[in-house]
């Protein structure tokens, strides 16, 4: 498992901020926090996949992002004097999860003994602008189908399956949130996929089995 993140501090530092974070273990589809709960700890996913889901206006749960091992979450809860009171969103696992979590006093503690550790929050926050960023120019000026193989093109790296025959397991209703567009379009959008032999189709899965196909899309 590796931190980008984490690799910006000094071996001394990484080992505190390891050593004062608690382990915690989810089983699939269990909650790991929810919408509206203290926003008290930022977890670093070890092993496993974590769906970010927010409520829509019609009470339905919609996937933003699909997090991976390396990757954090709720690093809001870090921000000194700003940090919100609750959880904007709810977390869950996809399959079998492990994460280290380091609560908001442990962060404190930390930043008094090793200063720099404070870095941690700004390249937290830093990544999460990129992301943002990203997602929003793809959402007003990039079409449909560019958005779903850019989806696609990220979850291979999120899943980090067989670059030969990726196989990503969510359903078209996942990929429909992550790219901001009703089921049935991305469905439309996937068969293209599938007529071209860059994916083929299972109940709950995707599996791209030509990745220099869908790279082309994205010009990479």
């Amino acid at each position: 498992m590796r931190s980008p993140v984490l690799e910006n501090l000094d071996p001394d530092e990484r080992a505190a901020v390891l050593a004062a974070a608690r382990s915690c273990s989810f089983g699939t589809g269990e909650v790991v926090f929810s919408a509206g709960d203290p926003a008290e700890s930022v977890h670093l996913v070890v092993a496993g996949h974590l769906a970010v889901r927010v409520s829509t206006r019609d009470g339905d749960l919609a996937t933003l992002s699909i997090l991976g091992p390396g990757a954090w979450i709720g690093e809001l809860s870090l921000l000194p004097g700003l940090a919100p009171a609750t959880r904007s969103a709810t977390v869950l696992a996809l399959d079998p999860v492990e994460t280290l979590a380091l609560s908001r006093s442990a962060f404190g503690a930390l930043c008094e003994q090793h200063p720099r550790v404070e870095r941690l929050v700004v390249a937290l926050m830093a990544e999460r602008i990129r992301e943002l960023s990203t997602d929003l120019l793809e959402a007003r000026y990039v079409g449909l189908d560019r958005r779903v193989a850019s989806c696609l093109h990220r979850l291979v790296d999120v899943y980090g399956t067989d670059r030969a025959r990726a196989v990503i397991p969510l359903t078209q209703e996942h990929l429909a949130g992550l790219v901001g567009a009703a089921r049935p379009r991305v469905n439309e959008v996937l068969q293209r996929l599938v007529v071209e032999q860059v994916v083929e189709l299972g109940r709950g899965r995707v599996v791209v089995t030509d990745l220099e196909a869908l790279a082309r899309k994205l010009d990479l």
